[in-house]
């Protein structure tokens, strides 16, 4: 067996993935539209390099990268944060998620491209990548945010979601029409998640004592072979692959070895799900992007406004800011991998043929859309609040002015009032007929009402004084 040129080919798009990876990291572009981009370019559909790369040759590559995508999402829920604050989160994060996927539902079937493709449409649509969700917040330094918990929350409630949706899924794709065929499968699938929810609650103890051992290698092996396993009794059970290996990774991620599986599972991740990337990037043909693209615009404008009401709805749920419910949205607005593997499994399921493209040019323009709109979130703050807060501005401004207007005319009226009664006292004495020089008389005080008003006597006229006789 003579595989050179295939490792020479794998490995030159490798390092062309790096050399762009570099690039990305300049203008903060995560890694998964890069490896996009590199399968797009190798594609045997595009006039740029289109090298010959039969898509078995890393097929079996790419599914442990969907093995361990998922596997890796498994072991790193929060179940503590999830049961701890259930209520909570599921009130935040299932408004968030039933907001996106009622929308991105009735959107799938206005395409007209049918049921079984508007549910997957629906699924592309209202979940964020929780890879890009993550490394943004890092690499933003918002992990000490108020928000950030809430946001963190969102995505272990989408997590589960994914978990309930794909067995839904998986079983709507098998394209079963008999009734009781269908509540089976639903049933196989929804009692293979409670069994593993219930072992990751309660048997983490129990499962601990079979990774009792200190050689990291025989470690690697025994969680790699449990995730590639337990993805193959998925595919079996009819709740797909993927769901197999996010579950006995939420096992996993229950044990007491968790953060040592993790530290070993990441890099494995990372390099297989290139391979997941870079392949899922080769069966693309940009010439198919024309009859997907305003769809796709659609797509991607509906995201956006979903993600900015959604966001907005979940902060003030939780008592937060303007500000930060736009930071909020523009970091769950990342669409990526899950995308990715329903487009996968849609067309593994001989669905309509353009969900590909759709999900390959979507995924594009958000993976290059979300991690901008999260940079300049500020910015959009600054923009969205400066009307507002003109208006409150000014709305003050009127205020005071329309205050300061009626203190003032009630002190005109109260003076007006006060010096009506003063003239009117000294018309009364006048028309009396008193002397006004013979006595000396004490001041009068007149009430008006609000406040009295001292009215000064008149001061006696002096008698002439008699001259000394000796002058």
């Amino acid at each position: 067996m003579h595989l050179g040129g295939e490792l020479l080919t794998i490995g030159g798009l490798f390092l062309i993935a790096y050399v762009l990876g570099r690039l990305g990291k300049l203008i903060g572009l995560p890694a998964i539209p890069i490896y996009m981009i590199v399968g797009l370019i190798a594609s045997p559909h595009t006039p740029w390099i289109g090298l010959s790369v039969e898509s078995h040759t890393i097929e079996l590559i790419a599914t442990f990268g969907l093995i361990l995508l998922l596997f890796n999402l498994g072991l790193e829920f929060d179940q503590e944060e999830f049961y701890g604050n259930a209520g909570k989160l599921l009130v935040s994060g299932g408004t968030y998620v039933a907001i996106n996927m009622g929308v991105g539902f009735a959107f799938g079937f206005s395409l007209g491209w049918g049921t079984r493709e508007a549910l997957i449409i629906a699924g592309m649509t209202a979940t964020s990548s929780s890879a890009i969700v993550t490394k943004l917040l890092i690499e933003l330094r918002r992990l000490a945010n108020d928000e950030t918990p809430m946001i963190l929350g969102v995505t272990v409630i989408e997590d589960v979601f994914i978990a309930i949706y794909l067995a839904i899924v998986s079983v709507v794709l098998s394209g079963d029409t008999n009734l009781w065929g269908v509540i089976g499968k639903l049933a196989l699938a929804f009692g293979f998640l409670v069994v593993m929810f219930s072992l990751a609650r309660w048997g983490g103890k129990q499962v601990s004592r079979i990774f009792a051992t200190r050689d990291d290698e025989l470690f690697t092996i025994l969680f790699f072979g449990l995730a590639v396993m337990f993805g193959g009794i998925g595919d079996l059970l009819g709740v797909t692959d993927a769901i197999g290996a996010f579950v006995i990774g939420l096992l996993c991620g229950a044990t007491r070895y968790r953060d040592r599986i993790e530290q070993l599972a990441l890099p494995m991740r990372d390099v297989f799900a290139a391979f997941f990337f870079v392949n899922f990037g080769l069966g693309l043909d940009i010439s198919t992007f024309g009859e997907v693209l305003w769809p796709v615009l659609g797509a991607i404008g509906m995201t956006v406004v979903l993600n900015a009401v959604a966001g907005q709805l979940v902060a003030r749920m939780n008592g937060f800011n303007v500000q930060q419910g736009i930071n909020t949205a523009v970091i769950l607005v990342n669409r990526g991998e899950f995308a990715l593997i329903l487009a996968t499994l849609s067309a593994a399921a001989g669905l309509e043929a353009r969900i590909t493209a759709f999900a390959g040019l979507y995924v594009l323009v958000m993976a290059i859309l979300g991690p901008l709109l999260a940079v300049n979130s500020d910015r959009i703050g600054r923009l969205v609040e400066r009307p507002g807060r003109v208006r409150r501005l000014r709305g003050r401004e009127r205020a005071a002015a329309e205050a300061a207007a009626a203190r003032k005319a009630e002190r005109d009226a109260r003076f007006a009032e006060e010096i009506a009664l003063v003239e009117a006292a000294g018309s009364q004495e006048r028309e009396n007929g008193r002397p006004e020089t013979t006595t000396e008389r004490e001041p009068e005080t007149v009430s008006t009402g609000t406040s009295s008003v001292e009215i000064p006597a008149e001061r006696p006229e002096r008698p002439a004084r008699q001259r000394d006789p000796e002058y």
